[in-house]
């Protein structure tokens, strides 16, 4: 049995939310340059520009790459071999992700009650996930996730006979409505089977993955391909100002489901697509 601090777990998860904020992934940074040599439209150009301007700047001087700091996701893989001492995990967690916020000057968004809408605070709590697997490491990916991109998801009980291109269908054309609204260029989490509970937060995790890379399964993979198609044919390009890339990728996840179900889900990720990782 390996034992790990809490304090450790609270350091890790500071770094991890200031690093994620102020550095886009490399494979985002990477996309956004491709887009930018693909596109034809000298509007959808400077604005592709700007966003990898603003990386850049974000980068070199330690601001927010955007305003919305987000909301807290912690992915948590914890290995059974080991033993958090000196404190529990989740609020290890908190900890971290609150000295963050308040030490970094990050925008805190989180209200404590959905109805009454007062400010936590602190951008507290943060939302985690864990998954147990074998080992003897903890890996901790956080993600700083806006709600203009958040506010553009779907979730839909499809019914068990429906079609792969029925699927491809349902998520370009919800993707397209959402306009300029999500901030795109997007990237496109999708989630399908599970339950209703657990296709929402496949969908999240989907988004995790890198984003120049498809599905290992080529059935997936060839419908990762065709959503992304279609909601680039649309025109809306970057930030709504037309050209050819309104999304970056789009990327498949699935899970066992019941035999009376089809659950399916797409969480909708802006440009700034912030996550950072490290295994303890």
């Amino acid at each position: 049995m390996r034992e790990i601090e809490a304090s450790l777990i609270t350091s890790a998860v500071k770094q991890l939310f200031i690093k994620a904020n102020y550095h886009l992934p490399d494979d985002v940074k990477n996309a956004l340059l491709q887009a930018r040599q693909r596109e034809t439209a000298d509007a959808a150009k400077h604005v592709l520009d700007i966003l990898l301007k603003n990386a850049e700047i974000a980068a070199e001087k330690d601001f927010p790459l955007c305003q919305d700091t987000g909301m807290a996701f912690v992915f948590a893989e914890l290995g059974q071999d080991v033993h958090i001492c000196g404190g529990l995990f989740n609020d290890a967690v908190n900890v971290g992700a609150e000295q963050a916020y308040n030490e970094s000057y990050l925008r805190k968004s989180v209200v404590g009650d959905p109805l009454r809408r007062k400010n936590t605070g602190n951008n507290l709590p943060a939302v985690i996930f864990t998954e147990i697997v074998a080992g003897d490491k903890v890996k901790l990916t956080v993600m700083p996730k806006g709600f203009g991109a958040e506010n553009q998801s779907r979730l839909k009980m499809m019914i068990p006979a429906a079609s792969s291109d029925e699927i491809v269908d349902f998520i370009a054309t919800e993707v397209i409505s959402s306009g300029s609204r999500g901030c795109p260029p997007a990237i496109i989490g999708v989630g399908i089977g599970g339950s209703f509970d657990t296709v929402a937060h496949l969908a999240k995790k989907a988004l995790l993955l890198p984003i120049d890379k498809h599905s290992s399964d080529p059935y997936y993979a060839d419908m990762e391909k065709k959503i992304l198609e279609k909601i680039n044919d649309s025109g809306i390009g970057p930030m709504g100002v037309g050209g050819r890339t309104t999304a970056l990728s789009v990327r498949i996840l699935t899970a066992p489901t019941h035999i009376a179900g089809l659950p399916l889900a797409y969480n909708y990720c802006c440009h700034s697509a912030r996550h950072a990782s490290i295994e303890l």
